[in-house]
C-alpha cells in the first residue's frame, strides 16, 4: 500500500465536529457519487476516479495526532473517523490496523470516538482494555440487496458482513450505530424500509438521509413526498421501539 505524509491530522469539520482522515482515497468506490472524491479532486489531491481508489495510507499518523492532542488546551471531547475515507476499508488490514492504533491513542487522552464504515468493524474494538467503552461504533447501509450493493459500492463489503460485526459488538456491549444514508428513491431500487429497519433493530442509534449529489433521485415523481414517508416510518420505528425497550 503506498504511503504519503502529511503537515496535519486533526481538525474541526464545516459540521462542527472534530475528525481525522488517516487515508487518502478510498477503495470503496462509491458511485452516488463520492462527495470526498468531488472535493479531493476539485482541490488537485487526486486526478482521477482510478486514483481516488487506490488509496494510500498516511505514514506518519500516530505521531501527527499525538503532538497535535499534546498540544491542545481545550481538547475535544470526541473525534470522529472519518469524514473523507473509511476507517475499516474492506480488505485493507493496514488501514484497519492504524485506525485501532488512533482509536486507542485518542482514547488514551480521555476522548472518545465514532466510527463510520461500509467495511468490517474489527471485534477488537470490545476490548475495553484498549478502547473506551463510551465510543460509538456505525456502520453505513441503506439496502439489503447484494446486487445494489455491487453497482453502488463495488469495493465495500457485504452487507450481511457488515451488519454480522456490527451485531457481535452490540452482544459485548459496544455503542452501536446504523447510518442509512444515501437512502435510494424507488427508481433507483425498489425496497422496503422497514425490513432494512428490523434487520438493524439491535443498534443503539439509526439515522436516515435521502440521496444527495446525484439528479437520478429527481427524476422519481414527488421524491420529496417519498423523503418525508421515509423519514416517518423510521420515527413511527424508533418510537415503537423505545415503548418496548421500557
Amino acid at each position: 500500500m503506498e504511503e504519503i505524509t502529511r503537515k496535519s491530522l486533526l481538525y474541526k469539520s464545516g459540521l462542527g465536529f472534530w475528525c481525522i482522515n488517516h487515508v487518502q482515497g478510498c477503495s470503496h468506490g462509491c458511485r452516488y457519487p463520492c462527495y470526498a472524491w468531488m472535493m479531493a479532486h476539485s482541490r488537485g489531491r487526486v486526478e482521477t476516479y482510478d486514483d481516488w481508489c487506490h488509496p494510500s495510507l498516511v505514514a506518519n499518523a500516530e505521531e501527527l495526532l499525538r503532538k497535535e492532542l499534546e498540544r491542545m488546551r481545550n481538547r475535544p471531547e470526541n473525534i470522529h473517523l472519518c469524514l473523507t475515507t473509511d476507517p475499516f476499508m474492506y480488505g485493507y488490514q493496514e488501514v484497519t490496523g492504524l485506525t485501532l492504533r488512533l482509536v486507542e491513542l485518542i482514547n488514551s487522552y480521555g476522548i472518545t470516538c465514532s466510527t463510520l464504515t461500509k467495511g468490517i468493524m474489527p471485534v477488537e474494538l470490545a476490548d475495553s482494555s484498549r478502547f473506551s467503552p463510551d465510543n460509538t461504533l456505525g456502520i453505513s447501509l441503506v439496502s439489503l440487496n447484494e446486487d445494489f450493493r455491487k453497482k453502488w459500492e463495488p469495493g465495500a463489503a457485504p452487507y450481511s458482513n457488515r451488519i454480522g460485526a456490527l451485531r457481535e459488538l452490540h452482544d459485548l456491549g459496544c455503542t452501536t450505530l446504523v447510518h442509512i444514508e444515501p437512502y435510494p428513491t424507488p427508481n433507483i431500487i425498489n425496497q422496503n424500509l422497514s425490513e432494512l429497519l428490523e434487520t438493524v433493530e439491535f443498534a443503539d442509534e439509526i439515522w436516515f438521509g435521502g440521496w444527495n449529489y446525484n439528479n437520478i433521485v429527481k427524476e422519481y415523481a414527488d421524491y420529496k413526498k417519498f423523503y418525508d414517508e421515509q423519514s416517518a416510518i423510521v420515527s413511527r420505528f424508533l418510537s415503537t421501539r423505545l415503548k418496548i425497550l421500557k
